[in-house]
């Protein structure tokens, strides 16, 4: 076996169990099956897609894959690489099939032709734009101006023209000297439009460009991929933009989508849809005669009620035929959800007059609808009250063409506030900000707490319906809009390919001791999971993170403290969750890993600008954190979510810090400390977190491109470390030069470790590296760090010739001991490594003996209303105790005792 190898034997062993357990059979490299994650088959499709995942050989690129039912009937699908081995061939797929309305139960992919869907989807080239064709709906691009999608037709009918993207901006440059504000409309402007899916199944039309006022001012860069599925009546609309404004004055007071839909029916076969939460629907029509001093005849009230065309005017009966004019006519309707709780629908019969308040509710689905018998628009925006202010109008119902707007921040709430939380003072040098560091844990510096380069995507949908859709029928588009529907493979499957570094295998409760760690594994992701409800964790800019740290005083997380406040991926709880789906394959692990990585990868992440390609570290405010790093903007963090997904925005994102290593030439990491050495060389880095992270980066892009550059990067790091004299030991930062990638010791002969070295994908990542590259120096560096990492002074001197101290974390290193003795086979060194993970945790209760993650009630005037808290818990250790749990069982679970040990 060749070095490194052992990961694919330790791998070997676990496919042999999941998969007969499972019934997936032992052709890996011939089939693959899928399911639906939320286990029923959806009511509401309209296509997805997702990654799958192949042995190393097992299929080349040239091959073609099919996909069966449960019954062996061919389903259309459209297939193409997503990444490769570095023997060329395919790593991972990326699938999309359109509506699957037959399909009970998983479905099969497997060598062969794949069936042409009876409607494909086509692209064409037409009057300076393109037009897409699903077989069921028309779609009109247009190629430059301020008009995203000219017109949306079916079976003839225009169903919705003139899309738009729009922004309000509130002017405060003056608000301080005159007490004055002012209002300006932007509306998105294209740049350039390509095609990167043509069908047969899907296509794929992405946009970009900038909003554009009416004084010329162009800011606000967006990007927006529209999808199209064949047969499908749907358009899904992935929308960033990137923030680019002077966050002192630059206030965005509205930003969504605009556009138009055509009326042609009678006023009381006009109808309006909101979905509420859940299954609930409010909907009237424009000119609603229920509730008449005079009756207009029962059938004619059912069918308006229902959606339907209503009796010809006469056969109404007479005085409401008669009197039909005095009707009122409801033109305008709007559904604002201001906060995560409470939403408010209101409704008026024009401009210049009031509105009346006409539901309520907690959480809207985010779904809307108007049109008639002969067609109309469903439209939606998703996590719609978790990315509070959002709103939906619908203006000139009562008109030829109703205006519909999907706000993703809502014009009724207070405008966007991206300014600073506070005006620092006694905090201009270094080492006065490192003393404020010292009392409130924020790394302050002066200019660095801009938003100025982070970015936000949001999903909308539209749909095309050829009549108002029956209450039923729009209650699932709403469930549609909220949760979409999506394919995956089997966690068996995951497990038995090496991927991410292989260290995981599935739960397991055949023991008193296994079955102890699974069950705090899943209390813990619990908790985090209930603390997102029960601490509001919502927000356009908030949902999808978690806090850091909690203040047992207050019974709050530390949400105004300093670094505190917002994880900003600190330590990993990207990798936390998605692991924890990998080998779960809980539809609610997936939903929040899917929010944490959506929120860590645009928000957290500079996207232009002078940090482009880097990330902030935790803070109060996403964006405030003085230290702009690779360890958050790194693609490990978003890597699992693309592969199994196949999302083309995730993709952008990776694909953004393939070259982070030029950012790090701009910002010294270390430039507040003091004492540091003489660096001749361009660059200062940390060979943990910041080389691992850029290895993860290069590695991503080269799996994904096949371009070598890439590879050669990861091989000079490789090389420098390897040939380093005290391998990872060798001082926690060194010289780094791109223009040839390799590190250069910087520390003499002092030997130095950082406890955040390997924490931020470090483990997972030199797993990967050792079992892809044959580079045995750096193997050999890597063992003997996780040998000697929470080994003894006495430990370290024998190996090294000095007892330098260790670096802390020694229970979520664990997990590197454990590595090591599976490579090893070293039953001694599996002993210390669960005798580390059992009984060393920075706080005592996760200290396995005692863990107890039962929650404890705290109402009354302590509280601002009655919470439930687990008062020790902590997010760095909950993320690091999550991975070594799941690692060490994977690596060391033949080596763990019946009993927990008493010491380490």
């Amino acid at each position: 076996m060749r070095r490194g190898g052992w990961v694919c034997a330790v791998l070997v062993v676990f496919a042999g169990v999941a998969l007969g357990a499972a019934g997936e059979g032992e052709d890996l490299g011939g089939q693959a099956w899928v399911r639906w994650l939320d286990a029923d088959v959806p009511g509401h499709q309209v296509g997805t897609a997702w990654g799958v995942p192949w042995p190393r050989g097992s299929l080349q690129a040239d091959e073609p894959l099919t996909l069966q039912d449960g019954d062996s009937r061919a389903v259309p699908v459209q297939t193409w690489p997503l990444a490769y081995w570095p023997d060329g061939s395919i790593k991972w797929t990326g699938h999309a099939v359109a509506a699957v309305p037959d399909a009970g139960g998983d479905l099969r992919l497997t060598r062969g032709a794949p069936a042409v869907p009876e409607q494909a989807v086509t692209v064409r080239r037409a009057d300076g734009g393109l037009l897409v064709d699903t077989g069921v709906i028309q779609c009109r691009l247009e190629g430059g101006g301020d008009v995203l999608i000219q017109e949306i037709s079916r079976d003839g009918t225009v169903l919705a023209r003139a899309g738009r993207l729009v922004c309000l901006r509130e002017d405060r440059s003056r608000w301080e000297s005159e007490g004055t504000l002012s209002r300006e409309r932007f509306v998105g402007v294209v740049d350039e439009m390509t095609v990167e899916q043509d069908g047969p199944v899907r296509a794929v039309v992405k946009i970009d460009g900038r909003h554009r006022g009416e004084n010329g001012r162009e800011w606000l860069p967006f990007s927006v991929r529209l999808y199209f599925h064949a047969g499908a009546d749907s358009v899904r609309i992935m929308h960033t933009f990137i923030y680019d404004g002077d966050h002192k004055q630059d206030f965005i007071a509205g930003l969504g989508m605009e556009f138009g839909v055509p009326l042609r029916d009678e006023m009381h076969d006009r109808h309006v849809r909101f979905a509420g939460p859940d299954d609930g629907v409010w909907g009237e029509a424009v000119r609603h005669v229920s509730g008449l001093r005079r009756n207009p005849g029962d059938e004619v009230k059912a069918n308006q009620w229902a959606g339907e065309a209503t009796p010809p005017v006469d056969t109404w009966a007479d005085r409401v035929q008669r009197g039909i004019h005095f009707i009122p006519l409801w033109d305008e309707y709007s559904l604002t959800q201001a906060t995560p709780d409470s939403f408010k629908i209101r409704k008026r019969t024009g401009r210049d007059v009031t509105w009346l308040e006409a539901g309520y509710g907690g959480r809207a689905s985010g779904a809307g609808y108007v049109g008639g018998p002969s067609g109309g628009i469903a439209f939606g925006i998703r996590d719609f009250w978790q990315q509070y202010p959002s709103q939906l109008d619908i203006v000139g119902a009562a008109t030829d063409e109703a205006l519909v707007s999907m706000w993703l921040w809502a014009p009724n709430a207070p405008p966007m506030d991206m300014r600073s939380y506070e005006i620092k003072v006694g905090q201009d040098t270094h080492e006065q900000q490192l003393a404020a560091l010292d009392i409130t844990y924020e790394d302050y510096e002066h200019g660095f707490d801009t938003p100025y380069g982070v970015a936000r995507t949001s999903e909308m949908t539209l749909w095309a319906a050829a009549a108002t859709p029956p209450r039923e029928a729009f209650a699932e588009f709403a469930a549609y809009v909220r949760e979409p529907p999506q394919l995956l493979c089997r966690p068996e499957r995951y497990v038995a390919i090496p991927l991410f570094g292989g260290m995981w295998s599935l739960p397991d409760r055949s023991t008193p001791v296994r079955a102890r760690i699974e069950d705090h594994l899943d209390a813990v992701e619990a908790y985090y999971r209930d603390e997102v409800d029960q601490r509001r964790w919502y927000g356009f800019w908030h949902y999808g993170d978690i806090m850091h740290t909690y203040d047992e005083d207050r019974h709050v997380w530390r949400y105004d403290v300093g670094g505190y406040a917002w994880d900003n991926s600190e330590l990993s709880p990207d990798l936390w969750l998605w692991y924890s789906f990998l080998r779960s394959g809980r539809a609610e692990t997936f939903r929040f890993a899917e929010a944490m990585t959506r929120h860590t990868g645009e928000v957290d992440v500079y996207h232009l600008g002078r940090f482009a390609g880097l990330g902030s570290r935790h803070n109060i405010l996403h964006w405030g954190c003085s230290a702009k790093q690779v360890r958050v903007s790194l693609a490990a963090f978003r890597r699992i979510f693309y592969y199994l997904t196949a999302d083309e925005r995730t993709g952008d994102l990776m694909r953004e810090v393939a070259d982070s290593d030029q950012a790090v030439l701009n910002l010294n990491p270390v430039r507040k400390l003091p004492n540091q050495a003489d660096n001749p060389y361009p660059a200062t880095v940390g060979i943990g977190p910041d080389w691992y992270a850029l290895a993860g980066n290069w590695l991503t892009e080269w799996e994904r491109t096949g371009n070598e550059v890439y590879r050669d990067k990861i091989l000079a790091g490789m090389h420098s470390i390897g040939a380093m004299p005290f391998g990872m030991f060798s001082g926690v930062m060194v010289g780094y030069d791109p223009e040839t990638s390799t590190l250069h010791h910087l520390s003499g002969d002092a030997k130095a470790v950082s406890h955040l070295s390997a924490v931020f994908g470090g483990v997972e990542i030199c797993a990967e590296l050792i079992d892809l590259l044959d580079v045995p120096a750096f193997e050999e560096a890597w063992l003997q760090y996780c040998r000697l990492y929470n080994a003894s002074r006495e430990e370290r001197e024998a190996a090294t010739g000095e007892a330098f101290a260790g670096g802390g974390l020694p229970q979520a290193h664990s997990r590197i001991t454990a590595y090591a003795a599976r490579h090893d086979q070293d039953p001694a060194l599996a002993d210390r490594a669960w005798r580390e993970f059992f009984t060393r945790g920075w706080v005592p209760g996760w200290n396995l003996r005692t863990l107890n993650t039962d929650r404890v009630r705290v109402d009354g005037p302590a509280v601002l209303e009655p919470i439930e808290e687990i008062p020790w818990m902590t997010t760095n250790d909950a993320a690091q105790w999550g991975l070594a749990a799941i690692q060490n069982l994977a690596l060391i679970g033949d080596d763990l005792p019946e009993t927990i040990p008493d010491e380490p």
